[in-house]
């Protein structure tokens, strides 16, 4: 049961009476205690009439995913099987991350009948949200008090990663269109594969000229390659301790994430497999084997749940995943942090166990060096001195990783994803991938 505030009114309205009691003749405490009488007896009648929570049946109605920031709605179906009318008000106990904001609805349901109660959800974090009840308020017919109950119903809700940098997509894929298409390269290398015939011109290079069919044709006819299809790109996104670093508006692992969607979009339309792996010290989330229009979907289900984690990772390990993921010579991207020296160390040591193997790139979603106001405080100086130790800290990682065989990448979180993403498409023009 529960009481509304009529009933601190009303109780209110009895010191009236108690005042006047005395010059009536009447005894102000005998007044005061049947006043309080009336009270009680008038709250009993409110909650004996009102209609009964437990009648009531839930169902709920909830889409399985939903992205971050955006509005989803959740409908709770309360069903009414008892002989009274229901009304009051639901409340949906969704967690504060749900962006349920008061989570609180009005609500009618006259007995034998169904009502669909509404709620917008924004998610405000990533991964499994959760709701396990219900509580309901009925409330009698003068509203002074009635009766509430906490029904099981229990919901869940997965929300996926935003996905932002999807705008940078429709640029890359034209030109990736561009290259495979209007632009085949003309010189046999590595990462290339017979493309068509044409007729050769002055200029072209010799070493392509089909003899044979030279001979068929009775004119000189050349060779073209094109960038190689079903190669194999490794995404590796590092989920240890360095990931959980603030970049930007948000973490490392996101931009990390963001990076890996982009790339993954434009490697699969480019017609090339995507393995994706998470790890620390052990194996967070993995997808393999999934290709065309149902890996994006694969890939943001498997991130979701991901958070980073306060250990160091384990890259002897992370080298042994990328070689159980696959045997060919292949792209593996590391989304890592570019730190100290010493704290590189034991990733600069499995470095080379890589690139002996595959074409390595190593993306850091770093934060951009912001101007400094004209007056300058000693925070801000301090700063400043701040940013530039880490930027030449990450200058002297990036020359380690170009030592062991590797290329670097550094980034802000915004421009990190566009940055892999050309990194990509320039193996594809140079015939290395």
């Amino acid at each position: 049961m529960f009481v509304t505030g009529r009933l601190a009114l009303l109780v209110a309205v009895g010191v009236v009476p108690v005042v006047l009691a005395p010059a009536a003749g009447l005894d102000a405490v005998a007044v005061a205690l049947a006043w309080a009488a009336l009270c009680l007896a008038v709250v009993a009648v409110d909650v004996s009439v009102s209609g009964s929570p437990r009648a009531l049946g839930i169902e709920r109605r909830l889409p399985a995913r939903a992205r971050l920031g955006e509005s989803v709605a959740s409908t709770v179906l309360v069903r009414n099987d008892g002989r009274r009318r229901v009304h009051g008000l639901l409340r949906d106990g969704w967690q504060p991350t749900a962006g349920a904001g008061a989570a609180r609805a009005a609500l009618d349901v006259p007995p034998g009948e169904r009502r669909a109660v509404v709620l917008p959800l924004l998610p405000r974090r990533r991964g499994e949200l959760r709701t396990a009840f219900v509580a309901v308020r009925s409330s009698g017919p003068l509203g002074i008090a009635g009766r509430q109950r906490v029904l099981d119903a229990p919901g869940a809700l997965r929300v996926l990663p935003p996905f932002t940098s999807r705008r940078h997509l429709p640029s890359r894929l034209a030109r990736l269109r561009e290259l495979d298409g209007n632009t085949s390269i003309q010189v046999r290398g590595r990462g290339t594969e017979f493309d068509s015939l044409r007729e050769y011109v002055r200029g072209d290079d010799v070493r392509s000229i089909d003899w044979r069919a030279t001979a068929r044709a009775g004119t000189t006819m050349l060779r073209t390659w094109r960038p190689e299809r079903d190669r194999h790109v490794v995404i590796v996104i590092d989920t240890g301790r360095t990931s959980a670093s603030r970049v930007g508006d948000g973490v490392r692992l996101d931009a990390s994430m963001e990076a890996a969607l982009l790339l993954s979009a434009l490697a699969t339309r480019a017609g090339d497999h995507v393995h994706l792996v998470m790890f620390d010290r052990a194996r967070r989330a993995r997808v393999t084997g999934v290709d065309g229009a149902r890996l994006l979907p694969a890939l943001v289900d498997a991130m979701s749940p991901v958070e980073p984690t306060l250990i160091d990772t384990d890259w002897s390990a992370v080298a042994a995943e990328v070689r159980a993921l696959t045997s060919r010579p292949s792209l593996v991207v590391l989304l890592t942090a570019q730190d100290s020296p010493d704290g590189a160390r034991g990733f600069l040591g499995a470095l080379p166990a890589l690139t002996e193997r595959a074409t390595v790139l190593v993306g850091t979603a770093m934060d951009a060096p912001e101007p400094g106001p004209a007056q300058r405080t000693a925070d801000d100086v301090y700063r400043e001195a701040a940013i530039a130790r880490a930027v030449r800290d990450a200058d002297r990682v990036a020359a380690a990783i170009r030592r062991s065989g590797g290329e670097a990448l550094s980034a802000s979180a915004d421009s990190l994803p566009p940055a892999v993403a050309d990194h990509y498409l320039a193996l594809k023009a140079a015939g290395r991938l």
